[in-house]
Formats: C-alpha cells, sequence, structure tokens
C-alpha cells in the first residue's frame, strides 16, 4: 500500500498502551522475521555487526558477546538495551544486553519491562535507572526507536516472494514449459508411450530426458515451442536484481563488502576505496550514537578501535 494513499490508516500507528507498557508503533515480531527473508538485507545487517564487534574495545563491564547482541538488537530494531547490574554497595558489576524484540517501555517513560516468549506470564519490570535505552529516532513519536531500512521492507517482502514462487515453480513441476508440436509420421502407440512419459516427468524428479525413437523422420518433424518459461526468467532476475539494489540502498553498504559479483566490465570500482568511504560515513556515526551508554553510565565503557584495512591485513 502506498504511503500516501489512505493515510489516515497510519494515524493508528502509535503507541498504545498496554498494560501499564507501550506497544511499538510497528511489530518487532514482524521485522525479526524479515531479518532472514532476504539475502542482501541479513548480509547488510551483519557486515555493519561485525565491523563494530571487529572495532569494539572489550571491557570490564561488557563483553564483546553483549555488545554483538546490542549492536545487532539496534540494527534491527532500531532500540537496544542493556541492563546494569550492580552489588550490595550500589556499585556497577556488569551490563548485560535484554533481547529488544520483548523489551517495552513503561507508561512513566522510566521503567522497562521484559515480555516473556509466550506473552502470557506476568513481563520482569526492571527497576528505575537500571535499564539503558539506546534507540534510532522516529519522526512520529518519541517513546520507541525505528530502523533505517524501513523505506526497503516493499523490496525486501518482494525479493522473498519472487525467491519462493521461483522455487515452488521448480517444486510443482505441472507448469506447462513448452509444447511438444509433432508432425512425423509416429504411430499412435509411440504417441501414446510419449504422452505417458511427459506425465511421469512431473513432480519431483522432473526435468528428466526423453528418448523418441523415429528411424523414418524428417526434419523439424518434432519440436518443442517454449511458452513462458524464457520471459518469467527473465522478470524474475529483474525483481531480483531492482530489490536488491533498493535494499543496498537503504542500507548504503558498498556491494562489494557483500560478496556480490559485478553484472558490467567496469565492475565496482577499488574495494579498499569504498570500504573507506563506508567506515567514515556509515560506521564512525553508529559507533558514536552507541557511545551514549558512556554518557549515561558516566564511564569510558563503550571504546572503539581505528579500522583499517591495511592494519588488519598486515596482522593477519
Amino acid at each position: 500500500m502506498s504511503m500516501l494513499d489512505r493515510r489516515e490508516i497510519f494515524d493508528y500507528l502509535e503507541c498504545s498502551l498496554i498494560d501499564n507498557y507501550y506497544e511499538p508503533p510497528i511489530s518487532f515480531e514482524g521485522l525479526s522475521r524479515i531479518f532472514r527473508a532476504a539475502a542482501h538485507h541479513s548480509s547488510a545487517i551483519y557486515v555493519k555487526r561485525n565491523i563494530l564487534s571487529s572495532t569494539f574495545v572489550p571491557h570490564k563491564l561488557l563483553s564483546r558477546q553483549d555488545f554483538d547482541r546490542f549492536a545487532l538488537n539496534f540494527l534491527i530494531f532500531g532500540n537496544a538495551y542493556l541492563e546494569r547490574r550492580k552489588n550490595g554497595l550500589n556499585k556497577t558489576i556488569s551490563l548485560k544486553s535484554i533481547p529488544a524484540k520483548l523489551t517495552r517501555r513503561g507508561e512513566d517513560l522510566a521503567t522497562y519491562s521484559l515480555l516473556h516468549a509466550g506473552f502470557d506470564s506476568v513481563p520482569f519490570t526492571f527497576q528505575k535507572g537500571q535499564v539503558f535505552h539506546l534507540l534510532e529516532p522516529d519522526i512520529n513519536q518519541e517513546i520507541y526507536g525505528l530502523p533505517e531500512y524501513l523505506a526497503a521492507m516493499t523490496a525486501i517482502l518482494l525479493n522473498e516472494l519472487a525467491t519462493l514462487f521461483r522455487r515452488k515453480y521448480y517444486l510443482n513441476g505441472s507448469h506447462a514449459g513448452y509444447i511438444l508440436y509433432i508432425n512425423d509420421t509416429i504411430n499412435f502407440q509411440d504417441i501414446d508411450n510419449l504422452r505417458e512419459q511427459l506425465k511421469s516427468s512431473k513432480g519431483l524428479g522432473n526435468f528428466r530426458n526423453l528418448l523418441l525413437y523415429s528411424p523414418n523422420g524428417k526434419k523439424d518433424g518434432i519440436q518443442t515451442i517454449p511458452l513462458s518459461e524464457a520471459a518469467a526468467k527473465d522478470e524474475f532476475l529483474n525483481i531480483k536484481n531492482v530489490s536488491r539494489d533498493d535494499m543496498l540502498a537503504a542500507h548504503r553498504v558498498p556491494p562489494q563488502l557483500m560478496g556480490i559479483m559485478q553484472q558490467n566490465v567496469g565492475g565496482f570500482g577499488d574495494v579498499q576505496k569504498a570500504a573507506n568511504v563506508f567506515i567514515c560515513k556509515e560506521l564512525h556515526p553508529l559507533q558514536h550514537k552507541m557511545q551514549q551508554l558512556n554518557e549515561w553510565l558516566g564511564e569510558e565503557v563503550i571504546q572503539f578501535t581505528p579500522y583499517a584495512l591495511n592494519r588488519i591485513k598486515n596482522k593477519i
């Protein structure tokens, strides 16, 4: 549905208050499923997470594993949470990542609750000041963040549907791929045998070879006339390529870093230059956002080492 068509429907996409906590404006369950709907979508997110993880300096309060969870949650949901655990002296001893998919913000906006996976138990409510919330700002509300790639959701779903359609197309095996045209002198028994062979080639194990013996046959006496296979193949590739480009535009990840093969002679250009521009324009802003934790906690917990391709190459 177009964003400007029947726009009054989107007035209902607000953070409704349920059981003393706010529901997010978009289904986080849906975002978690879309994460694995298209290869280029998940690959772009993993590229950012892996580079962030490689430059992160582990801290005694925040392990690399918890940071990886924290970064992945932020890139997928536009929200990431860390629980501050304290000892008996009210001193912070560790920071643990909380699943953003199941975390909800309280009515007073200062408390957070963790839902259970079954959604049938009483949520666990954290104490005030115990949870750090990093969010990607939204223009319509200020309770939850939203990820940057929402504009590419239709492209992600289209890419998934095209792949599923193609897979079902081959698994079905009963599509009319061609017309078998015979104008040669073949007896009816051979025609019936050929018809049975064609019927038995449907379903699993299709695309098998057939043998037809015609000793007195003429040139072009037996022909196969394709129907829509070539057109369907070309349309499938166009849909995949166009939706892929939309996803890459939303994530702003150079295709060289995602293992995409170039389709033109010129290629994608220098991969090192593309990586350096990507680090400068995309990775550094992400690092600065995540360092908001340092301001909240009053301690330099999240720190990063400079990302340099030459240094990594020499180190390896």
